[in-house]
């Protein structure tokens, strides 16, 4: 396990010119050495625009790992808004999204990052729902794009139970579908603890976003609430010690939704940074004895 600890170097959720990922520069002058990006807008997702962020990333010394998918229309200003917004659930907009998320798995191979992330949406829990065989079905075809950049697809938990998920992975019957791991999203959503999804979901796990939330009063009708790392209730201690059970070898990468606030953010995220550095610390001190 103490090999794994080693390979989980601390990083930031980014953004270009779109979502609320923090400004590059905020995570240059934190010190990270690796990233996930919200893809930018269409227009900046070209081959020049490509060329330009590859060469800020260089000069700042950090790697983007995973490049997230995000579309107009999208909201999750509450529980129902989501289902009925977000990712590739909804039928008005589908093959659209379609199309964009294979522009932006393009985007991601100018940046020659081999990993494409997603909301894929409210996934249907019974297998049987027209929808939900629809999903897997539009699900396989970004696969089936991705696999041509060689990438991976990475889904991000929080929509549905570790048992409906591990089910979807299955039916989508492709090798590069794996999971990005949020343990907050299970309490905004109200869908399961954390940890025991983290365990049942482990061997699919490549990527997780660092965030932290409370639960709601009425867990998966109203949100819970985001908190700052460590605020909250997922407990990271024993986080970071299942991650090392499953054998989990990739990025810390600490995801904050707060505005773009240059200052709020560097301090912020800079604490989030060294509760996760004390507790690696902790956990491989534990671990040697």
């Amino acid at each position: 396990m103490d090999k794994d600890i080693d390979k989980w170097p601390i990083g930031v959720f980014t953004s270009i010119d779109a979502g609320l990922g923090v400004h590059l520069e905020v995570a240059r002058d934190l010190g990270v050495s690796t990233a996930h990006l919200h893809a930018p807008r269409a227009a900046s997702r070209t081959a020049e625009c490509a060329r330009e962020f590859s060469s800020r990333l260089e000069d700042f010394g950090i790697e983007v790992t995973c490049v997230f998918g995000g579309f107009e229309g999208e909201s999750y200003v509450d529980i129902p808004t989501v289902k009925a917004t977000v990712g590739l659930v909804p039928l008005a907009t589908r093959d659209d999204r379609l199309r964009e998320l294979f522009e932006i798995a393009d985007f991601a191979r100018l940046l020659e990052v081999e990993a494409v992330g997603l909301h894929v949406g409210f996934i249907p829990h019974g297998p049987d729902d027209a929808t939900y065989r629809d999903i897997v079905v539009a699900t396989r075809t970004v696969c089936d794009h991705c696999v041509q950049n060689n990438q991976a697809l990475h889904l991000e938990t929080g929509q549905e139970p570790a048992d409906v998920l591990l089910r979807f992975l299955a039916d989508v019957e492709r090798d590069n579908l794996f999971i990005n791991f949020d343990p907050a999203n299970m309490i905004l959503y109200g869908v399961g603890q954390p940890l025991p999804a983290l365990e049942k979901l482990g061997r699919y796990v490549r990527s997780v976003h660092c965030k932290d939330a409370t639960w709601s009063s009425e867990p998966g009708v109203t949100w819970g609430r985001e908190m700052p790392l460590g605020e909250g209730d997922v407990e990271f201690a024993a986080f970071l010690q299942t991650l090392g059970r499953i054998g989990y070898r990739g990025p810390l990468i600490i995801e904050r939704e707060i505005p773009q606030e240059p200052e709020r953010q560097k301090a912020e995220i800079g604490r989030a940074i060294e509760l996760l550095a004390k507790l690696k610390q902790q956990l491989a001190s534990k671990n040697k004895k």
